[in-house]
């Protein structure tokens, strides 16, 4: 679930409209809709390559921008400010009394500076996209085309607080899961690899004949004992050959593939990028944005490579005059209540408002599959984490009591 709320990083040599040509670090979905991205907003792009471990090769923490909740924070300080009616440099000017010092406050001025010289506000909040979103961008870019930029800020700051508010649901339903597990494998190695062999030995001075399951366990310790090093050296070549292939189209496109067949969680991971994505499309299209264009600033939310290639071809199709509703039903990965819900709202002239409805019913449908999977896994890694600890317990100690059995 993990990759769900991630992006990976990418750095990019690009030339800009000043002639310059700089390196800088990007968050994207993918490394086409980056060079895409990118290119819209007036740069020319010479390379694009994946960073790993970026915050270890420049000798500290990667610069990121701000967090969510501060992003929120700001856009409801700046809508407040706007409905005042002041003007944007004014604007600014406050939002920069408020701002602590660092890195934000030199792209609150660095903007603030380019409004004033007359460059769109638009276009200099795009030339900070680690801090501002391409789909902001386009929001305020939008508001500004048709003279409404608080209702479109509006609009953007509800859809922010939906999509946190899921991710934050992801994230309390694996915590817990993904906690216990790590003890589980910690309690595990600790007794296989120090406990058992301890326990061997004095078995083997005393020369006391062992059952079956304890020979069993012992005999398996000790092959993980010997067998460390090796597992420890396979264990970081399976890590770096997996990091390699994550690197190439064909690796990502592989997993992408693996996770949607996934029993529960595929079903979970598919339904969460069909409530992103149409809740970004509804967004963006409430926000006067064209059809094909606002298909493809929201299919970046699909998160998925299989998905996105999916409907990369449907807005072929509509770009060559199919209906929506048609051109997802042939991605085969959209249910039949959505592609009904789309139809009705392509027939009557609230397509926006029939995708908010099928954002909002996939959001019930991935709270629930979230709620079975809490209530279901919980009692089943206890029970489980009981019976695997426990065994190895009762399997040292078994011949403790069979020896007080004889004695007594």
């Amino acid at each position: 679930m993990v990759s769900l709320l991630t992006m990976p990083t990418f750095i990019c040599k690009i030339g800009t409209s000043d002639g310059r040509v700089v390196e800088r670090e990007f968050e994207a979905v993918n490394s086409a809709m980056l060079r895409e991205q990118l290119e819209e907003q007036g740069f020319y792009v010479f390379q694009i390559r994946r960073a790993f471990l970026a915050g270890l090769t420049r000798g500290g923490g990667r610069r990121r921008g701000w967090s969510s909740r501060r992003f929120l924070s700001f856009n409801q300080e700046f809508l407040v400010l706007l409905k005042a009616g002041l003007p944007i440099i004014q604007i600014f000017d406050t939002l920069l009394e408020r701002q602590e010092g660092g890195m934000m406050q030199e792209v609150l001025r660095a903007i603030r500076e380019d409004v004033k010289a007359g460059t769109s506000l638009s276009d200099a909040l795009g030339k900070f996209p680690r801090f501002f979103p391409h789909l902001y961008v386009a929001s305020v870019r939008a508001g500004e085309r048709t003279g409404d930029l608080p209702i479109t800020l509006v609009r953007y700051i509800e859809y922010q607080k939906r999509i946190e508010a899921i991710k934050a649901r992801v994230r309390n339903a694996t915590f817990y899961p993904m906690l216990l597990t790590g003890f589980v494998v910690l309690v595990v190695l600790f007794l296989m690899l120090y406990v058992v062999p301890s326990f061997s030995q004095i078995y083997a001075d005393a020369k006391v004949e062992l059952p079956l399951m304890t020979r069993i366990l012992i005999a398996v310790a000790n092959g993980m004992v010997g067998a460390l090093p090796l597992l420890v050296g396979g264990l970081v070549l399976l890590v770096v050959s997996l990091r390699s292939l994550l690197m190439t189209e064909r690796g990502v496109f592989f997993f992408d593939r693996l996770k949607l067949r996934i029993p529960f969680f595929g079903a979970l991971l598919t339904e969460y990028a069909l409530l992103s994505f149409c809740r970004t499309l509804a967004t963006i299209l409430l926000s006067g944005v064209p059809i094909v264009k606002a298909l493809q600033m929201s299919r970046g939310t699909l998160n998925n490579r299989v998905l996105e290639t999916a409907v990369v071809q449907a807005i072929r199709r509509v770009e060559e005059g199919m209906s929506l509703s048609e051109s997802f039903d042939r991605c085969g990965f959209f249910p039949n209540i959505a592609l009904r819900m789309v139809a009705v709202g392509e027939k009557g002239g609230s397509l926006p408002e029939m995708l908010a409805d099928v954002a909002d019913y996939y959001e019930s449908e991935v709270e629930r599959r979230l709620d079975r999977l809490t209530t279901m896994i919980e009692p089943v890694m206890m029970a489980s984490m009981g019976l695997l600890i426990g065994g190895i317990v009762v399997a040292m100690y078994f011949p403790i009591f069979q020896l007080a059995g004889t004695v007594g």
